[in-house]
């Protein structure tokens, strides 16, 4: 293909074609051989998503080494841990930024030999424990290998002397919201199987073009990847999370993959200029996006396509309000995919009703990681597909999710405790609660260690619950909490925007200036009073309190995936918990 693997730069969309794309990869392998690398080796990769961090994973492979992806958004101490726990020898980074960062850990890492860094502006340092060259001077080397002699390239391409389907091909530490990352170990069969059940029920070619911007240390961006350019989809990398809107304009993909949280700020985007309106249009715009909900509810089981418009009222919502939700993804798009969570079940329904698909998938690392794909021909928002072929799933006594299958991973590195606790019989625990319909389609409950008990001995599943509290506009994130407590109640971080504008206030106020206001109290208590009316006594959420500012990643209370981590935000946070339970 013209253009196979490629990243927008400066609004310019610039990368490799089909051959080019292979003879890169065969020469940064050879440039890795050159250093020594060998079956077996792990070697680091710390970059954000970008062409060059798949030329590296693809080189690595093709020779056997086992790479270990590192989120950059990782702190110093966790990138030291695992670099430390997985034993790497060499480490490809992105930037002088995270140079520095390896810099620090490095005398505490006797085997980190060589680093290779992606981007120019950096320079090496005389105290540099390992070597130091550029991705540009290694693919050069690789490249003087062939003129040297064609012989190494005849042994690159034996691949009877190099990998081997049991081989392993990738150790992934796990982002973990409670504990330390654990390396979860995969053979290059488990992800082959994988892509090619995947696959077999995802309707994409070599006509479509994907927009990727979630982390490939994310084992769902990575295998989505791989499928793309097994199947021939072009893949462009937006070239950073904070330009993609504008580069959704510039691509135009037909196809785009999220995590639930992705959809969930797209959908409180919408929301947002809806409030922003006044007059005529913020009631036209009310009405669509009930209307959009109605849509969502109905066609699926209809079997019509979500873009055709049938009728009077149809027509008109979908030029005043659809058509602008769909241009906002670049005008072009086919279908969406939400993986690595349960995507609520209101935001696929407003999607579907706007003519846009998006089909869940469900899996793991540990799995590979897809368990569970929608079927293109029968969307059915709450659940998250049927089990893909050759994976076997059953709902344990305890209601957690079981599977089992030839994508499920050989264990955990260095951990064989926990291996033996989530690997038992055959089947994989995934630590989901859950259950199968008499369709076959998967539905998720919670997360089997969310789930709160209260001081009465009640189990809350609180992940349903923040689902619903975050679909009214002024909500940006909320957390259920009462882990022991005599009731549940709620923290919220509020959409500042959206209460602005609720309160009409100028868009940029200081959403904390306006909490203490009766009016703004009562739309969070509306909030409250939404979800609690479908409770039972013991679920109601008798309480609710603020969090001082957004939740982040580099504060930690994120996972790089954008899940919540519960107990960091219950430490940090103890004292605004104990006002709401008086204590």
């Amino acid at each position: 293909k013209p253009l196979s693997v490629g990243r927008v730069s400066n609004g310019e969309i610039a990368g490799l074609g089909g051959r080019e794309l292979r003879d890169h990869v065969r020469d940064l392998a050879l440039g890795l051989s050159g250093l020594g690398l060998k079956r077996g080796d792990r070697l680091a990769i710390i970059a954000e998503s970008r062409p060059e961090w798949l030329h590296v994973d693809l080189a690595a492979q093709t020779l056997g080494i086992i790479d270990v992806p590192v989120y950059p958004t990782m702190s110093v101490s966790q990138t030291e841990y695992i670099l430390r726990d997985c034993s790497a020898r060499f480490a490809v980074v992105s930037s002088a930024e995270q140079l520095a960062k390896v810099r620090e850990v490095a005398p505490r890492l006797p085997l980190l030999q060589t680093i290779v860094v992606i981007d120019e502006g950096w320079a090496a340092a005389p105290s540099d424990p390992f070597a130091t060259m550029s991705l540009a001077q290694l693919t050069e080397q690789g490249r003087a290998r062939i003129r040297e002699g064609w012989g190494v390239v005849t042994q690159y391409n034996d691949a009877s002397t190099l990998v081997q389907p049991g081989d392993l091909a990738t150790i992934i530490y796990t982002s973990g919201t409670t504990g330390e990352p654990k390396g979860v170990m995969l053979t290059h069969d488990n992800l082959v199987t994988n892509l090619v059940s995947s696959a077999a029920l995802l309707q994409v070619g070599s006509d479509d073009t994907a927009l990727s911007f979630l982390p490939l240390s994310h084992s769902f961006e990575r295998l989505a990847a791989y499928l793309y350019l097994a199947v021939g989809v072009t893949v462009i990398f937006a070239e950073s999370m904070e330009t993609v809107s504008r580069d959704l304009q510039i691509v135009r993909p037909t196809v785009i993959t999220g995590v639930p949280r992705v959809y969930e700020k797209l959908y409180a985007r919408v929301l947002e200029k809806g409030a922003a309106a006044s007059g005529i249009r913020k009631r036209i715009f009310q009405w669509a996006v009930t209307f959009a909900g109605e849509r969502g509810r109905t066609l699926p089981g209809t079997g019509k396509r979500p873009d055709v418009f049938e009728g009077l009222w149809a027509k008109l919502a979908d030029r005043l309000v659809f058509a602008k939700v769909r241009e906002a993804v670049g005008g072009r798009v086919r279908f969406m995919v939400s993986g690595s969570a349960a995507l609520p079940k209101h935001i696929g329904e407003f999607f579907y009703g706007c003519g846009l698909t998006v089909m869940e998938g469900y899996g793991l690392t540990e799995t590979s990681p897809v368990i569970t794909v929608t079927p293109h021909t029968a969307v059915r928002f709450g659940a998250v597909g049927k089990p893909i072929p050759g994976v076997d799933v059953r709902i344990a006594e305890d209601g957690e999710i079981l599977a089992r299958g030839p994508n499920i991973m050989q264990g955990y590195y260095n951990k064989p405790a926990e291996t033996a606790d989530v690997l038992r019989d055959g089947w994989f625990h995934t630590g989901d609660i859950g259950s199968i319909d008499a369709d076959g389609y998967l539905h998720i409950t919670d997360r089997k260690k969310d789930l709160i008990v209260t001081a009465g001995g009640k189990k809350i599943a609180p992940q349903p619950l923040e689902a619903r509290l975050k679909t009214h506009p002024v909500v940006a994130e909320a957390i259920v909490i009462g882990e022991g407590r005599k009731f549940p109640a709620a923290l919220f971080v509020p959409n500042g925007p959206a209460l602005a504008a609720a309160l009409g206030e100028p868009p940029g106020t200081d959403p904390s200036a306006l909490l203490d206001r009766p009016q703004a109290l009562a739309l969070f208590q509306a909030a409250l009073d939404d979800v609690n009316r479908e409770l039972g006594q013991f679920e109601k959420l008798k309480k609710f309190g603020f969090l001082p500012k957004p939740l982040t990643q580099a504060d930690d209370e994120l996972t790089p995936t954008l899940k919540v981590r519960r107990k960091v935000i219950e430490s940090r946070y103890k004292d605004v918990i104990e006002q709401l339970y008086g204590t």
